[in-house]
């Protein structure tokens, strides 16, 4: 069985466990083992260290790669900003003149080393490049036919390409996302919107009022121009601005309506017949008569 260090960062250990439940349920099913990566830290991620001191960013980046390079093994991450953060440090070491040093200099006093030998995987890389659409399409015990997905890409799996060793082919027309849904037999039309960020980061920390109106546009266009059943994102950021964000809005009368969303793992995880209670059982908006539609007898496959 292939090994690959799982990455969590922040969000998902802290507010969303069942999607690390649904990350260490599915890879194993596709013959890979995911590996801890003991005393990792946040990665740290932009409007935090890389504001204030790029160096002490690049070694604390550095540091939680290194974790994996002394196992021997690349980094899977369902986060964003981490795989953003890890990929532009990696890059940033080993292509700015002299950080490389910079950063070992700073490690060496804890007794680490970073050496640039592990690849940093978003999820969604992982399973369309490593795993693939077939594998996925063998494995899965419901398929999801006739359920219409509302893609989430999310801006830092794509963004900026140009130093990201693992990446879509073109930026501007993701397919890795469309391609691992699609995989489970469900459809994922395309909508006017589905670029746009979804106010979710820096924005919702500095203006919250600026993040949910940036919401509202995108999730008004997914519901009036494609109506979706469901929401499916690779990124745990975006994945908790659509979860909570949706109740603010129809709390205060901006919508009049809720779509339930799905971290990829999760809906992975559903397809191959885990317990939703367990890697899809903490929501604001409500996933019951969606995943009960999704793991209905009429749904197995022969």
């Amino acid at each position: 069985m292939e090994k690959v260090g799982l990455f969590l960062g922040c969000n998902i250990p802290f507010r969303a466990p069942d999607i690390e439940k649904a990350f260490r349920s599915i890879l194993p099913e596709f013959g890979i083992e995911p590996v801890d990566l003991e005393g990792a830290s946040c990665c740290p991620a932009w409007g935090t260290a890389p504001s204030f001191d790029l160096d002490t960013w690049l070694s604390l980046s550095g540091r939680n790669i290194s974790l994996a390079e002394e196992k021997g093994v690349d980094i899977t991450t369902g986060c964003n900003s981490c795989f953003g953060v890890l990929s532009e440090a990696k890059h940033m070491i080993e292509h700015k003149p002299g950080k490389f040093d910079v950063v070992n200099e700073k490690l060496k006093l804890i007794g680490r080393e970073y050496k640039g030998t592990s690849k940093i995987y978003h999820i969604m890389h992982l399973l369309y490049a490593i795993i693939g659409p077939e594998k996925i399409k063998e494995k899965i015990k419901y398929n999801f036919e006739g359920i219409k997905v509302a893609l989430q890409q999310g801006c830092h799996s794509v963004w900026p390409s140009d130093v990201y060793e693992v990446k879509e082919e073109n930026p501007f027309f993701p397919i890795h996302l469309k391609t691992i849904v699609e995989a489970t037999g469900a459809e994922a039309p395309h909508y006017s919107r589905i670029e746009d960020c979804c106010g979710m980061g820096a924005m919702s920390s500095s203006d919250r009022e600026k993040s949910l109106q940036t919401f509202k546009r995108k999730i008004s266009s997914i519901k009036e121009e494609i109506d979706p059943d469901v929401v499916v994102t690779g990124c745990s950021s975006c994945y908790l601005q659509f979860d909570g964000s949706q109740k603010v809005l129809k709390e205060r009368g901006d919508i009049d309506f809720e779509i339930p969303v799905f971290h990829v793992t999760q809906f992975l995880a559903i397809a191959l017949g885990f317990d939703p209670k367990l890697v899809a059982g903490i929501c604001q908006v409500s996933r019951d008569e969606i995943v009960k539609e999704m793991q209905s007898e009429k749904r197995l496959v022969k």
